[in-house]
């Protein structure tokens, strides 16, 4: 039995050394679990996603606005609406105020609604005489049509500043206030006519104001002084629509006196009219009515009727220089211009065939037309209307809705109180920030503080870039970090010492990652950025291109690494620390190496530029010395867990560390021929 009791013994003293062991392996392979832990976590939460959006577009909003503090403006997309030609012309690029700044759309407005043709045109008219046929070229010429023309502008809310330069003595005149007003001021000063001495002799008693239903407006006036021209000693001035006008009228002014309006007459008006408006003149009719004293209610029933016509009023400017060139861009990044206006047709149909917007095949609806067609017939259609002419508010939510109808995103401008409807119902409603009234500035999403149409063209571009710019730096942050993950899941799985320690991960987050992402937010934007369509509103931020790349770069980036390492346990059997570096410095690299390659999701790093984007070098650069701080500095390499690599594990690293950039260059001539072999299939 004493064999037996010391073969017992020797059988406990077997278990007590595997029960330690054991011990010492849960207790290890615990430590390994949290160590595992904080590494993930530090791949997962530690990238600078959190800071590196608001950065970025912090960055273009100065680009866009500089010296300005407030809201980066968003990408549009589809459709934008231009309302009455009267803001598109000589001014330069100021800035857009976004509210809401079209984020929820990013880049996928297609149709761009113009209202009143609000930044098309600057913000005054020159004014001619169109009938009777009266040229003022010189300062001094006086007609009783300037004085009575004067009359009617000085009733509204326009003022002229004078300014007198000091060197030369000469006059300058400012509009403050209504362009179509001011037209009428200034010619009338032109002709010599004192717009304080008119006011004095002439004040304002009442008014009508302009309504976009009527087409006009009315002042009452009562004579208290002689003036230059017969004058009632109460008159009613009505200006506004000719068509309208003419029919409010039954006489016409000629050689002083009123004569009955005959129906030749009228037609003889009228072609008059129509002349002007083809040479793109806004024509205003021009009406007065002499009165036994101010009504007790002065309403267009009591007032406007039986009016003597005066003449034609045709107001122009050129177009901004810098107009027709924005359509034609917006034209290519498949953004459609839409201009709705309360001018006539002919006059709506030369201004949109001047700058662009009216292109063959296109069609020119008048609001009547509108009213005709049900929700159906437009819907079948509005993808071929370019101008909505003679419209009121209702023709605009219409013409709105019409286009949401088809798909569209739609963008409006407008300055109006009477386009606040409008504003609101489209998918971006941007205000004019000079002209608009504060109903259209409190219901817009946007506030166009230039009120000039190339501005929202260049906002889009911005936009474009700022979107596509989040997009590289988050594929390019979640490609490295699900790479990260992988090598350390892997290598578990594989039974490996861990490759990676939890402040080399921290440091490659944080640092090497996170300058090259920052710089990846600074990009000018691709060549042909305003040459791509509108991007689906239902499309994510990654897409499947961005699906396809990650997953090609996770895969190459965590086999390049775990291969380097795996060679390297082989080569330093007794060195893990250097393994360890080895692996670090290989993922380094390969990140860096591949924030070059993230710069284009198309187009090779090559044809970009290695040196177009210097914040790009910078961060490179900064982040390259770090790591070789980490790895060279002898204080540092306790903390880091690294050891100093010799010029051979350089030479042995340098293609593993390149196999991440190839890998994504392949993939881009992959993705290019799929693009053009879906392009070919949808357009034949």
């Amino acid at each position: 039995f004493v064999g037996e009791e010391e073969d017992g013994r020797d059988v406990l003293e077997v278990l007590k050394d595997y029960k330690s062991h054991h011990a010492e392996r849960i207790k290890e392979f615990q430590l390994q679990k949290r160590i595992t832990g904080v590494e993930v976590a530090v791949c997962a939460f530690f990238n600078g996603k959190e800071f590196l959006s608001p950065i970025c577009v912090n960055f273009e909003h100065k680009k866009l606005f500089p010296g300005d503090i407030g809201p980066a403006t968003g990408e549009m997309g589809t459709t934008m609406f231009w309302s009455e030609p009267n803001r598109l012309f000589n001014s330069t690029l100021k800035k857009m105020e976004s509210r809401l700044a079209g984020a929820g759309y990013r880049g996928s407005m297609d149709i761009n609604c113009i209202v009143n043709s609000n930044g098309i045109y600057p913000l005054e008219f020159t004014a001619r005489f169109g009938y009777p046929a009266i040229d003022i070229q010189q300062e001094g010429l006086l007609t009783s049509m300037s004085e009575l023309l004067l009359g009617l502008g000085q009733g509204a809310l326009t003022k002229l500043l004078e300014e007198s330069g000091e060197e030369h003595q000469t006059k300058s005149w400012r509009i403050v206030g209504d362009p179509t007003e001011g037209a009428l001021v200034v010619v009338a000063a032109k002709a010599g006519v004192s717009r304080k001495d008119l006011e004095n002799a002439l004040p304002r008693v009442a008014e009508i104001p302009f309504d976009s239903d009527r087409k006009r407006m009315t002042t009452v006036h009562q004579r208290r002084a002689t003036l230059r021209f017969d004058c009632p000693e109460t008159v009613a001035f009505v200006k506004g629509a000719p068509d309208v006008i003419l029919d409010l009228c039954t006489g016409v002014a000629e050689n002083g006196k009123s004569i009955p309006l005959t129906p030749d007459k009228k037609a003889e008006i009228l072609a008059a009219n129509q002349d002007m408006a083809r040479q793109a003149l806004r024509v205003l009719g021009v009406a007065y009515r002499g009165l036994d004293g101010v009504p007790a209610q002065v309403t267009p029933d009591a007032v406007e009727k039986d009016l003597t016509f005066v003449g034609l009023l045709g107001m122009i400017d050129p177009a901004r220089p810098e107009v027709k060139e924005a359509v034609a861009i917006a034209r290519k990044a498949g953004l459609k211009t839409v201009m709705v206006t309360g001018d006539y047709k002919d006059t709506a149909e030369a201004i949109a065939r001047e700058i662009g917007i009216l292109v063959p095949g296109g069609k020119v609806v008048t609001g009547a037309e509108l009213d005709k067609m049900s929700d159906e017939e437009l819907a079948k259609q509005v993808d071929q209307i370019c101008v909505c002419c003679r419209v009121s508010p209702a023709h605009k939510t219409k013409i709105v809705d019409a286009f949401k109808a088809r798909g569209h995103v739609v963008a409006m401008t407008g300055d109006g109180v009477n386009d606040a409807p409008a504003l609101k119902r489209a998918s971006i409603g941007i205000s004019m920030g000079i002209t608009g009234t504060d109903v259209s500035k409190e219901t817009a999403d946007m506030v166009l503080t230039d009120d000039n149409y190339a501005s929202i063209v260049s906002a889009i571009e911005e936009g474009r870039i700022i979107y596509s710019n989040i997009r590289k730096f988050v594929y390019y942050l979640i490609s490295c970090n699900i790479g990260e993950i992988l090598i350390i899941f892997l290598a578990m799985l594989f039974g490996w010492p861990l490759p990676l320690r939890p402040v080399q991960l921290l440091m490659l987050n944080l640092v090497t990652d996170g300058a090259p992402a920052l710089a990846l937010g600074m990009e000018k934007g691709d060549k042909d950025i305003m040459s791509l369509p509108p991007r689906p509103t239902k499309e994510p931020i990654i897409n499947w291109e961005m699906q396809v790349g990650t997953a090609v770069q996770a895969v190459v980036m965590t086999a390049a690494v775990l291969w380097a390492y795996w060679l390297a346990l082989k080569a330093y059997p007794d060195d893990l620390a250097h393994a360890q570096t080895i692996a670090f410095t290989t993922l380094c690299v390969s990140e860096l190496l591949r924030a070059f390659t993230a710069r284009s999701e198309h187009y090779s790093m090559f044809a970009t530029g290695l040196f177009s984007n210097p914040w790009m070098l910078w961060a490179n650069g900064s982040s390259l010395l770090l790591v070789l701080v980490a790895v060279y500095v002898p204080f540092l390499n306790p903390f880091f867990g690294t050891v100093p690599l010799s010029v051979a594990d350089w030479i042995f690293m340098l293609p593993f560390m390149c196999l991440a950039s190839i890998a994504a260059e392949i993939t881009k001539v992959y993705l290019r021929w799929k693009a053009g072999q879906i392009a070919m299939a949808t357009h034949p």
